[in-house]
């Protein structure tokens, strides 16, 4: 659809207090769902980093790789198990969690955001000891729980222009390797930034009071209301860690953190750069 020039102007005024509001703020950005398979929203969203990056807000792009590992592991014919929604992962899976989120998700996205444009670094929480972590369950194998991160390193890559690209694997404190849920790793980087935002990416329009009707988005919730809203059966099944996740950086000191419906191109712009806004926020 074309648009007047008059139209292009009005959208970047309404856009100018929010560019002023976030300009030098920190922003997380976990990276998931169908806008990671479909090729056109994928490229929505690397223009979207570099336009933030552009003007002037620290991003950190924090990303899972399920529908890969899965691939890789049916490859070799390992079945994929999972628990309570998390994948159980034996030393075999861990090599190729490793191999996969670390080595090939984690370059290719760096390469596509160079190749639109802006300055990426590829991380994994082995680098520099970003990541440390325990074991989380017995029963989940080599799946860890977040007890520390590094943050200099991903000021230091900020400062010097470059977008930090995070795979979330963890160093563990005996020579471990961990498999970190990708939602929970963007909280606990956020939260240990400071940063302004934490917006999670996924296929679903953010909290519905309905799950079955789209329309009943419910735009904004207080923390203080998640017990109310579980126990009501407004929040159940898969939204439960997602957003015990936002509740999570949001005590922790993040100022906002939103669930987005990564189907839609230019999510995370809209979110950020209009009145409306997207999905569902947490304050």
């Amino acid at each position: 659809m074309d648009i007047s020039n008059s139209e292009r102007a009005k959208v970047l005024v309404q856009a100018l207090p929010y560019i002023k509001k976030y300009a030098g703020k920190t922003v997380v950005v976990k990276y998931g769902g169908n806008a990671m398979i479909d090729e056109g929203l994928k490229n929505d969203v690397m223009n979207d980093i570099v336009l933030m990056q552009l003007v002037g807000i620290n991003v950190v792009l924090v990303h899972g790789g399920g529908p890969e590992i899965n691939a890789m592991l049916k490859k070799i014919q390992k079945e994929s198990k999972f628990l309570n929604g998390m994948r159980v992962t034996d030393q075999e899976t861990m090599d190729i969690v490793q191999q996969v989120l670390a080595g090939k998700v984690n370059k290719d996205l760096v390469q596509r955001l160079e190749d639109a444009g802006g300055k990426a670094v590829g991380l994994c929480g082995l680098d520099g000891s970003l990541l440390k972590a325990d074991q989380l369950d017995t029963e989940l194998g080599y799946v860890g729980e977040i007890r520390e991160v590094n943050v200099d390193i991903l000021r230091n890559a900020a400062g010097n222009g470059y977008v930090p690209i995070v795979s979330t694997v963890a160093a563990g404190y005996h020579g471990e390797v961990f498999n970190i849920n990708a939602d929970v790793a963007a909280a606990r980087i956020a939260s240990s930034l400071g940063a302004m935002k934490l917006i999670l990416m996924t296929d679903v329009r953010g909290l519905l009071r309905d799950k079955d009707d789209e329309s009943t988005l419910i735009p904004v919730v207080n923390v203080s209301d998640v017990s109310r809203l579980k126990k009501e059966g407004i929040i159940s099944g898969g939204m439960i860690p997602k957003i015990d996740c936002c509740v999570d950086a949001v005590r922790r000191g993040v100022g906002r953190a939103h669930i987005i419906d990564g189907r839609t191109p230019h999510s995370i712009l809209v979110e950020l750069f209009t009145d409306e806004g997207i999905g569902t926020m947490f304050y």
